[in-house]
């Protein structure tokens, strides 16, 4: 039975008018007719029969009368909207992907505003190794943060913030002694930083283009390792700009423009449609994006 059907039909019962049905199911009167004689086909029985100018209910009708409306009730509420959300109560653990310069970037400010709204919530953070395994579409991971172009085509992406590549060496490294310009840039021995263990990337070819080579003389998975051997060698590494301040403290490191035409980093939030209209997700989402946004300035 469709449940169109018998919605019109509750209404019809209610109103005893076609003309009123029509009005208040948003219809015509022609279209509210011809439903009523599917229903009585379906149903073996009038249902409704003219008296005077108002339809009066047949007894088959009346025995159904409570039943379709509790049906109807059951449908609406189960197909609705659902209940009010209140954060205070909502006990669930979401799940992000980041890389861990962003983690270590955001991890303090987001926690802290999570447990002073919601404080039976729990945040774990996953690693990019996850990526392109279909994490967000089997539900593995409830959001990504990060660089955005590898996602399922469904995926939902919302860019937020936008920063610089820069270089990062330790104070005394020898590299500051003269301007540095690509080719200093280039002579510089340097730490790369790939999951993967990839010496090539956007910096290599930048060079090519000007027929020049780095040197990359250790590859480290994460930018926290690139930065502290960058604390205790010669070597140079990359990082992003406004992500940084802890480690360029705490390690007494120095950053640098790159002398290269390289695009900027755009970071956002990646996350599966199926969680779009789930209010504590989208709660979540409104707490990483403010978080994001208020750790670059914006």
């Amino acid at each position: 039975m469709d449940l169109n059907l018998l919605r019109v039909l509750d209404v019809l019962l209610q109103e005893g008018s076609v003309t009123r049905a029509a009005a208040r199911l948003g219809s015509s009167p022609a279209a509210v007719s011809r439903t009523l004689a599917k229903l009585r086909r379906a149903a073996g029985d009038p249902l409704l029969v003219r008296a005077g100018q108002g339809l009066v209910p047949t007894p088959r009708a009346l025995e159904l009368k409570d039943e379709v409306a509790a049906l109807v009730h059951r449908a609406d509420r189960l197909l609705g909207p659902g209940p009010g959300f209140t954060p205070s109560d909502l006990r669930r653990t979401f799940t992000v992907q980041a890389a861990d310069l962003v983690v270590s970037g955001l991890a303090g400010s987001l926690t802290a505003r999570i447990r002073a709204e919601a404080p039976h919530v729990e945040v774990i953070f996953v690693p990019e190794s996850t990526e392109d395994s279909g994490a967000l579409r089997d539900g593995r991971v409830d959001l990504e943060i990060g660089a955005a172009g590898h996602h399922d085509p469904e995926t939902r992406t919302e860019p937020l913030v936008h920063s610089t590549v820069l270089g990062i060496a330790r104070q005394g490294n020898p590299l500051f002694s003269a301007p540095i310009d690509p080719a200093g840039f280039a002579a510089a021995e340097h730490i790369g930083v790939s999951r993967r263990g990839k010496q090539q990337g956007p910096i290599d070819a930048a060079l090519a283009q000007l027929g020049l080579r780095r040197r990359v003389a250790a590859v480290v998975p994460g930018h926290p390792s690139a930065l502290i051997l960058a604390s205790e060698s010669d070597l140079a590494t990359i990082g992003i700009a406004g992500w940084l301040d802890p480690f360029l403290t705490a390690l007494d490191l120095r950053t640098f423009p790159v002398p290269l035409d390289l695009p900027p980093v755009e970071l956002g939030l990646a996350w599966h449609p199926r969680t779009a209209a789930d209010p504590a997700q989208r709660w979540f989402r409104n707490r990483v994006r403010t978080a994001m946004l208020a750790r670059s300035g914006r």
